[in-house]
Parts: C-alpha cells; structure tokens; sequence
C-alpha cells in the first residue's frame, strides 16, 4: 500500500562525492552508480506500480461523487498527467545536478538545497531552509499516510465487528492497535519486513479484483442517473484525494536512482503511471455509478457488512495496510532519527532506546491524530492538497527554474513551470481550506 517508496534506499543519504579528475567532461552519472542487486525495467515498472496503488485507489468512488463522473475522469487525466511530467521534471533536474557536480546520485532535499544555490539571487536566501523544508513536507507526508492507514484499519475493523452485534466507538479498536503498531514500528531491519511488504501487495492486488466484482455483482446504475459535473466547492476534495492516490513522490527518486538502465526511466514511468490513470479512473467510475452519492470514504465500507464476501474483503484490506504501516513509518523514523537526532546521541550507551522512543513516539502520534480525524476521505484529501502540492508539483518546477537559470533560460519554460507552481499554490491553499472546513463541519454535526 504505497509502500515501496521506503525499501529502496534511504531518502536522506546523501551520494559521495567522486574525484573529478576520475571523471572528465562527459560525466554520466547513470555509469557511476554503484548499485548492488539493481532493478530491471519490469522489475521498476512493478515498484511504480506498487507505490501508486494503495488506500488511495479506494477513496476514488467518493472523489468522482465531488467531482461528476465526466468530470472525474477527465481531471484524472488531468492530474495524472501533472504529476507525471512534473516527477520526469524532477528525476531530469536532478541528473542535470549530479552530472554538473559529478555525484552518481542525489537525495529530494539535497537536490533542492543545490539546485537553489544555483538559482536566480533571490531565491538563493531559501537553500539554507531546503533540506529542513523538503524534509520536513516527507515527514509530514508520510506521517499522514500513516495515520491514513489507522483510521482505515480501525474503521473496516469496527465494521466487521459491528455484524456480530459489539457496537464500540472506532477509537476504541485505534487504542488496540497500538501494542501492534509499536511492534512492528520497532523492527528496525527493512530486511525482515520485505517479505510482509509481498504479501500485502498481493493481497491488495486481490481485495482490488474482488472490489471490481462487487461492483458488478448487484448491477450497477447508468451514467444518466449520476451527476456529470458536480459543484465546483466539491472539487478541491476531489483534487486532493486523487492527488493523493496517484503521485508517489517518495518512490520515483528511490526507484530511479535503483535502475539497472536509469536511461529507461521515463519510458518505464510515463508507462506505469498510464496504467494507474486507466485503473484509477476505471475505478472510481464504477464505484461512482455503483454508490452514487452515498460513497464513503473507503468503498470497502459500503459494501453490506452481513455478507461474508464483503467482510473477506474488508478483512484483507486492513491487514494488507496494518501491514504497510511498518513500511510507511520507515520514512519519518529515517529522517527525524536517521538525519537529525542520532547525531545528537551518538557517542550515548543508551542510543538503541532513545532510537526505540522515537520510533514508538511517531506511533503514538500518528495514532493520536488519526483519532482526532478519523474521517478517511477528508484525511487523503487534507494530505493530498497539504503535501503532494508541495512536493509533487511546486518544488519540481521551482527546482526547474534554478537548475536551467545558468544556460540562460526560455520564456516558455519559465512560463510553463510558473504555471505549474500556481496550480500548485491553489491546490495547496484551496484543497488544505477546504478539507479543513469539511473536517470541522463533520465536528458540528
């Protein structure tokens, strides 16, 4: 469940510099690279593939009910195809900086910090905040996957249960997932983890087919009894949470810089997120015309909970996300342990436990604001337009910018990313407003 954008490779780690008297004027990077065990084309496309398709593609039947079924598809094409190009823009920039200065690779946040170095001179005042800044968006990024990933086990737990009749409160079964979450938080070997990431990725792949049944099992209703195009006051929900379940931001860096023939990239890229657009799209069409209106925040909450299919696949669906969470906390534990405090502790005898309160601190918070928020869809849609904005979208472009501003560059570039940093700007103040008020109107009732 998105869960490969933390195996590969830590994101934080910063390439070693090589000699550039080993390398010369045609330096490339991709033939300095030192990686053991490195992925094939299929084997990326299938890394792409596993890192976009998680919870997120289960909150899209209730995104196409803000947008409209036309809409809906249309702005998934839409988004999709930002998110793509903006990621390529990402992965190109970044090898531009790693040939200029000679380094086989480059983490996000380092990337940034140089590419503003190099940039025009008033902007060069923000590389001194770049890494704490595009670090500090992962944290919060992943974090909220995190605790996307509690309310969505709690709640499909509280729903099987609810059918034998035991009527507790969905904070109650977060309250019981905390021993588990803190265990598999403290398993600090990714090693140990990768086979459970398999297994949840299959059966993920498996409660995705059964859904797709579900759908057509009972019928489904016609376009004309759907809304087309819905509210335009809806769309920034709509925006955020398919911004949320496309873009896997933190996978690409990893996943590119992991290749056997990084030269591939693109082609394996454009591919794989052509097939989540196609899969997403389809699903959250199917999903729109089966519920309509009444789409929840995870489709797997609107099937009946007596029928014992329905329970089968909300069953596997928590436990291939509890699964995930381990994975997904890798992320914030590697960057505020790994970058930041460790050094703060390095020489102490007691390390390993100042390490294992860290890791079982992020628990307890995630956990806590999940039950603050335990409404699923408003949380993608909050951490979609919160991050993904950011991240996605605007830094790409920025980074563009000042990479390119030394070779002296073209208006329509300039005008190009501009575009994108707006689209980015609107759909980080207007998706986070909105999701905000949303969460807070559903405090009201």
């Amino acid at each position: 469940m998105k869960d490969n954008k933390i195996e590969l490779q830590d994101l934080n780690a910063e390439a070693p510099m090589l000699n550039k008297d080993d390398a010369g004027e045609d330096y490339d990077p991709h033939l300095h690279r030192d990686v053991p065990d490195a992925t094939s084309n299929t084997q990326t496309l299938v890394h792409l593939l596993k890192g976009s398709l998680g919870t997120g593609i289960l909150a899209m039947p209730q995104a196409f009910y803000y947008a409209g079924y036309a809409s809906g598809v249309i702005n998934t094409i839409f988004i999709t195809f930002i998110s793509t190009y903006c990621l390529l823009v990402l992965a190109k920039n970044q090898y531009i900086l790693c040939k200029r200065h000679r380094l086989p690779m480059l983490s996000y946040p380092i990337s940034m910090k140089m590419a503003l170095e190099e940039g025009p001179t008033y902007l060069r005042f923000l590389s001194k905040i770049a890494i704490p800044f595009v670090d500090g968006f992962l944290i919060v990024y992943q974090a909220g996957i995190c605790c996307v990933y509690i309310v969505f086990v709690a709640e499909n737990i509280k729903e099987i249960v609810d059918a034998l009749g035991i009527q507790w409160n969905v904070k109650v079964y977060m309250v019981i997932l905390l021993i588990p979450l803190i265990l598999l938080m403290c398993v600090r070997n990714l090693k140990l983890l990768a086979p459970l990431s398999l297994f949840s990725n299959v059966i993920t792949f498996l409660g995705v087919a059964l859904i797709f049944y579900y759908f057509f099992k009972d019928g489904i209703a016609g376009p004309s009894e759907r809304i087309a195009f819905n509210s335009l006051a809806n769309f920034p929900l709509f925006f955020g949470t398919t911004l949320f379940a496309i873009n896997a931001v933190g996978v690409v860096i990893a996943v590119e810089n992991n290749m056997k023939t990084p030269k591939s990239f693109n082609m394996v890229m454009s591919l794989a997120m052509t097939i989540i657009c196609v899969l997403y799209a389809v699903f959250g069409f199917v999903g729109y015309l089966r519920y309509g209106e009444s789409c929840k925040g995870s489709v797997t909450l609107n099937a009946d909970q007596t029928e014992i299919l329905a329970k089968c696949i909300r069953g596997i669906f928590a436990l291939a996300t509890f699964i995930s969470y381990g994975l997904q906390g890798y992320v914030p534990v590697s960057i505020v342990w790994g970058t930041y405090l460790s050094k703060v502790w390095e020489d102490s005898d007691y390390k390993i436990y100042y390490e294992f309160a860290v890791r079982i601190l992020i628990v307890l918070i995630t956990s806590a604001v999940a039950a603050a928020i335990p409404f699923i869809g408003l949380f993608i849609s909050l951490v979609g337009a919160l991050c993904i904005s950011v991240l996605g979208i605007m830094c790409p472009a920025l980074m563009e910018i000042c990479v390119l501003y030394k070779d002296k560059l073209p208006v329509l570039t300039v005008i190009k990313n501009l575009f994108f940093i707006i689209v980015g700007i609107v759909g980080l103040v207007v998706g986070t407003w909105t999701s905000v008020r949303d969460i807070i109107a559903e405090y009201s009732k």
